[in-house]
Parts: structure tokens; C-alpha cells; sequence
């Protein structure tokens, strides 16, 4: 019963769907002479900048600006921002404010990481590329007359134009592993090489996520996008995970003809972070992790390498508060890896000889990485190691992802069936992915050898 139920919702998700397309189509008849849009670069990497002018409107005249994709799954998601063009009738999203909207304020990449879903659609959802070399992810954007609140059928339709966002640069090849008992997508840019290495992994909600591997190996590393749970025999819960298998993702990337043999470089975000941490510490093939928003010390399961044994720091379910929101608050249920009583549990980080890069969100509601990673700097320092840097963004949620990746404050926990917060606040959170992605790929060069794409 619930299999025809959910058949029948997904029908009627698609009818919405083609009615919504054949509206926007249908204002489009309607049209403002002389008026345009031009987007550039119209094809491009998804986390390149994009420029966005309309021209041809009249003096002064108020517009909503909207973005919409369809993602892998048929689902819609947009967003729209208000504008008053100049005495020109010019309008530069570079420079001129929104006046209301999902954003307020000079945005220029505002209309793609506030993408959410669309009223009709399942709420709490974050867009994302899941089939990274399947086609570009299509946005389509359009002028409609006057201003226009979300969730309200907008005005007609001046102007339209459509950009492309590619996951893999020309030339970046995929290869999905079955190498022993590693998994997961390994992505190669164009070119002999051989290319700086990196494992790329993300938090405990399993299966494989592919797309900041796939931008990576667009600025020339060869990743490895690492699943760990959830996937092709892998296990199901943390308590299950065995640190070989890490050990022999990284030897088999270290010894892959393409991939430099100076060392691997491994981020993580959420589990994935710590995750790398410990791959920093106990395996000399890696050199370099960049820890975004992760903790300092072990959590979930136990963590065995070979005589090292690390206790799995455990969650108190009755600390999570249900907001008036609906949402589900987690970030009290953690238990404190400051206390010494969970001594066991820290990673040894102050024994790795590579070097740290922690990258944390002040306003992350999911976990206190804010608190985690100074409790790590202070470790590293008392050991006498300078070899780390933070960058501690204000404002900044949990997820920090590459730039321009639609910005999700809660989302929708797949084992839990309730939206998790994550916190940060939308702008803020957005400016933060534009500048860590840049330094994140400094520091993996500057230690991995090679140089920025």
C-alpha cells in the first residue's frame, strides 16, 4: 500500500511539475518588448561565478529576478529575489541590492545558493548533483514584471535564458571502484599526470556523495570520492567500521599511476572530518586533512588500528529538543570530548607529522565544531606543533560545501524522517563556501605539491 501511495505522490509531484514548466512557459507570451537577460559565462563549473544583467526595462522599473532547476530526481526547486533597475533600465546583480526576497542586498550569487525546494515539492531538502557526469545541472532564469513574493504565481515573464553548471571539467574521468574491499568514485582530470591525491569524504548518513571530488579533479587532483557506509557491502552502522579499510583506500590511490607519490590529502566534512583526522595521524601515505566541521575525537563506534583502540564518543537522545519549527535541535547530544572522563576517545593528533587545515562554522547547530576545533589547536600547541591553520567563519552553518551550493539551514534526516538543524544564516554561510573553497585547494597544493587550476 504505502509503495502505491508514495507511486501516486511522485505522479502527482511530475503533473505538478509539467503545469508549473507549462505556466512559466504560458507568461512568457507575455512579454516586455526590448527587454533581455544575459548570464555568462552560460556554461560553466558549478563553482565558478556567475554574472547576471538585465537591460531593456524601463527607468526605475521593479522586477523579480527567479532561478529554477530540476534536480536528478524530476523534484523543482527555485528561487527569486526583487530589484529596481537603474535610470538606464539597466540591472547588474553585481551591483545593484535586492530589495526583497530570499536575499536582501548585493548578491551577486544569491539566486543559486538560496535555491530550496518549491511549495509543492517535499520540503527540507538540499540540492545537489547526484550523478555528477550525467549532463550539466541546467538553471533557467527569468524577469518577470513587478515584484513577486515566493510561493505566489509571479508575473509574466519579460525575459528568460538558461546556464549550464558542469560537476566535471573537460576531460575529468570517473571510475567507480571495486578495488578489494574499497568503493566508491575515483575522478581523474585530463592529462598524464601525475596529479596531487585526495580522499573525500562526508558525514555518517551514507552512501557516496560525488560532487566535490568531481570539482576537485577539475582543479587538477585525482579524488577519491570515499563511501563508507551504506553502500555496495559496506557496512550499515558505525559500529561496524574497521580503519583498514581507509588504510587500504589510501594505498590504493597512493600507488595509482597517475597520483603523486609525495603523500594524499584527505577532507571530510561531519564524520568524514574526523574521519581524516585520524587518517592524518595513523597513516603516513596521508600528509594533509582538512576538517570541516568535524570533532576532535572519535564518535559512534569503536576505532581500531592495529594496537590503538579509541572508545566512540556516544549520543544522549534524550538531550535533542524538538523547536517550534518542527525541527529536530542535536547539537547538545554529543557527549564532550573535553571532558577527561572521554580522554580515550581523542584522536592523537598532536603525533601526526602532516599538517591540519580546520574549517568551521561559528553558527553550526549540528555539532559544536567551533568548540571541537579549538580544543584541537590547543592539543596540537601543547604538543609543540604549529602545523595547522583555522578558518573560523561567523555566521557559517554546519555543511560548508564549494561555492554557490544552495544553502539549507535544516534538512530532512533520511533515518529520523525529521528535518535536522544545521544552522548558519544564509549570506554569511554562502560568503564562507566562496572563500574556503579556495583555500582549501591552496593548502591540499601547498602540501600535496602542484599548483591552483
Amino acid at each position: 500500500m504505502s509503495f502505491l501511495i508514495n507511486s501516486a505522490a511522485r505522479s502527482f509531484q511530475r503533473v505538478c511539475n509539467v503545469k508549473l514548466l507549462a505556466a512559466v512557459r504560458l507568461y512568457s507570451t507575455a512579454g516586455q518588448s526590448g527587454v533581455s537577460i544575459q548570464a555568462g559565462p552560460r556554461t560553466a563549473l558549478a563553482d565558478e561565478a556567475l554574472k547576471i544583467r538585465v537591460s531593456g526595462l524601463s527607468p526605475l522599473q521593479e522586477v523579480t529576478v527567479r532561478a529554477v532547476v530540476i534536480s536528478d530526481d524530476d523534484s523543482m526547486f527555485d528561487s527569486s529575489a526583487q530589484y529596481r533597475a537603474d535610470r538606464q533600465g539597466e540591472l547588474d546583480l553585481t551591483r545593484e541590492p535586492s530589495l526583497g526576497g530570499a536575499f536582501t542586498g548585493v548578491e551577486a550569487m544569491g539566486l543559486l545558493w538560496s535555491l530550496l525546494p518549491v511549495p509543492m515539492e517535499v520540503p527540507w531538502r538540499r540540492l545537489f548533483k547526484k550523478d555528477v557526469l550525467k549532463g550539466p545541472q541546467f538553471v533557467d532564469l527569468l524577469v518577470h514584471r513587478d515584484l513577486s513574493e515566493r510561493g505566489r504565481i509571479p508575473g509574466p515573464v519579460l525575459a528568460k535564458t538558461r546556464v549550464e553548471r558542469w560537476f566535471a571539467g573537460q576531460g575529468v574521468t570517473r571510475t567507480q571502484l571495486s578495488e578489494g574491499r574499497v568503493r566508491g568514485s575515483l575522478f581523474l582530470p585530463a592529462g598524464a599526470g601525475p596529479f596531487p591525491g585526495v580522499i573525500d569524504m562526508y558525514g555518517d548518513e551514507g552512501g557516496l556523495t560525488e560532487y566535490r571530488a568531481s570539482l576537485l579533479a577539475s582543479r587538477g587532483f585525482a579524488a577519491l570520492a570515499l563511501p563508507y557506509l551504506g553502500r555496495q557491502h559496506l557496512p550499515e552502522s558505525l559500529s561496524d567500521l574497521d580503519f583498514g579499510y581507509f588504510e587500504q583506500a589510501a594505498s590504493f590511490l597512493l600507488h595509482h599511476p597517475k597520483v603523486r607519490s609525495l603523500g594524499l590529502g584527505a577532507v571530510g566534512t561531519g564524520k568524514g572530518a574526523e574521519l581524516a583526522l585520524a587518517m592524518v595521524t595513523f597513516l603516513p601515505q596521508v600528509v594533509a586533512a582538512v576538517s570541516i566541521s568535524g570533532c576532535h575525537a572519535n564518535t559512534g563506534g569503536e576505532l581500531r588500528y592495529r594496537d590503538r583502540v579509541l572508545p566512540g564518543l556516544s549520543y544522549t537522545a534524550s538531550l535533542a529538543r524538538m523547536l517550534d519549527s518542527g525541527v529536530l535541535d542535536l547539537s547538545e547530544t554529543l557527549a564532550d570530548p573535553c571532558d577527561p572522563r572521554h580522554r580515550a576517545s581523542l584522536i592523537p593528533i598532536e603525533e601526526a607529522e602532516g599538517h591540519f587545515l580546520f574549517v568551521v562554522g561559528e553558527d553550526d547547530r549540528k555539532w559544536k565544531s567551533e568548540v571541537y576545533a579549538a580544543a584541537a589547536v590547543q592539543k596540537l600547541s601543547e604538543g609543540g606543533r604549529h602545523n595547522y591553520r583555522v578558518l573560523s567563519y561567523p555566521g557559517a552553518g554546519h555543511r560548508i560545501d564549494p561555492p554557490s551550493s544552495p544553502f539549507a539551514q535544516a534538512v530532512l534526516d533520511q533515518t529520523l524522517g525529521v528535518p535536522v538543524m544545521e544552522g548558519g544564516q544564509p549570506s554569511a554561510h554562502a560568503h564562507a563556501q566562496a572563500h574556503a573553497w579556495g583555500q582549501i585547494q591552496e593548502f591540499l597544493h601547498s602540501n600535496l605539491g602542484g599548483s591552483c587550476v
